[in-house]
C-alpha cells in the first residue's frame, strides 16, 4: 500500500492582495510551498507527491524541486478553476490501487507539524478517511440582522477543518466522480467524501497549521519563518 500526497497550488492569492501567488513568495529566502513540500518529503509514510498548479509556474516548481532535492515530487499537473478540479486532475494522474491512501494538503498550510501528518496517515490506515481539524475554542456567536447578536452556538461539537485530509483512493475517486456528476462543488475533500456516503474521522490538528490567506496571515508566517 502506498500513500500519495496531492498539493493543490493553483490559487492566485487574490485575498492576500498580491500579484504573485502567495505560495511562491520567498520567506527567509525560501518559497512558502517549499516549507510545505519539505514536511511531506521528510515524512517516511509519504511515497509520492503530486502538485497541481497553474502551468505558468511549472518551471518555478521544477526549479524548487531541484533546488531542495524533493525527489518524492513525481508529477506536476495542470490545476483547475476550482480546488476540486485541481485535486481531480492530480488524482487521476496517478496509478494507484483502490486501497492506497491519498493525502490532500493545502500548499498554503506551510507549518503543518510533522507529527500531525504522521498521526493523520496512521489514522487513515485504520479508519480509511480522516480530516485534520481543531476544536473551536472561541465563543461562537450567531448574528441576526445588522450584526445584532441573535444567539450562541455550542462550541463543543464545532471543529475547524484543516489539511491534510486523507482518504482511500477508491473512496476519494468515487466521491469526486459523484460530485462532478451532480454538479456539486465542495469547499474541501472531506465534504465531498462525506456527501458521497462515506464516514470521515476527525484527527486532532494544530493552531500552527493555519492557512495563509490574508495579508495578516502573510505577515505572521513571515515572522515565524525567520525563527525556523
Amino acid at each position: 500500500m502506498k500513500t500519495y500526497a496531492i498539493i493543490p497550488s493553483a490559487g492566485r492569492g487574490k485575498r492576500a492582495g498580491t500579484f504573485l501567488p502567495k505560495q511562491y513568495h520567498l520567506f527567509n529566502s525560501k518559497e512558502m510551498i517549499a516549507y510545505t513540500l519539505e514536511t511531506f518529503q521528510n515524512c517516511e509514510l509519504i511515497d509520492e507527491i503530486i502538485i497541481s498548479a497553474d502551468s505558468d509556474y511549472f518551471e518555478l516548481l521544477e526549479k524548487i524541486k531541484k533546488n531542495y532535492k524533493f525527489n518524492k515530487v513525481t508529477k506536476i499537473v495542470e490545476g483547475g478553476k476550482e480546488r476540486q478540479n485541481s485535486v481531480s486532475n492530480a488524482l487521476f494522474a496517478i496509478d494507484a490501487e483502490d486501497d492506497d491512501l491519498v493525502a490532500v494538503h493545502d500548499a498554503a498550510r506551510a507549518l503543518v507539524p510533522p507529527k500531525i501528518l504522521t498521526n493523520a496517515v496512521k489514522a487513515a490506515k485504520r479508519f480509511d478517511n480522516v480530516v485534520v481539524a481543531i476544536n473551536a475554542r472561541d465563543t461562537l456567536i450567531k448574528s441576526g440582522n445588522a450584526g445584532i447578536v441573535e444567539g450562541y452556538v455550542d462550541r463543543s461539537e464545532i471543529y475547524y477543518a484543516q489539511t491534510p485530509q486523507i482518504f482511500r483512493y477508491k473512496n476519494l475517486t468515487d466521491a469526486i466522480k459523484k460530485a462532478d456528476s451532480d454538479g456539486f462543488i465542495g469547499t474541501d475533500e472531506s465534504m465531498i467524501v462525506k456527501k458521497a456516503g462515506y464516514d470521515v474521522r476527525i484527527v486532532e490538528g494544530s493552531s500552527l497549521n493555519f492557512k495563509v490567506t490574508s495579508e495578516a496571515d502573510i505577515n505572521l508566517f513571515e515572522m515565524i519563518s525567520h525563527s525556523l
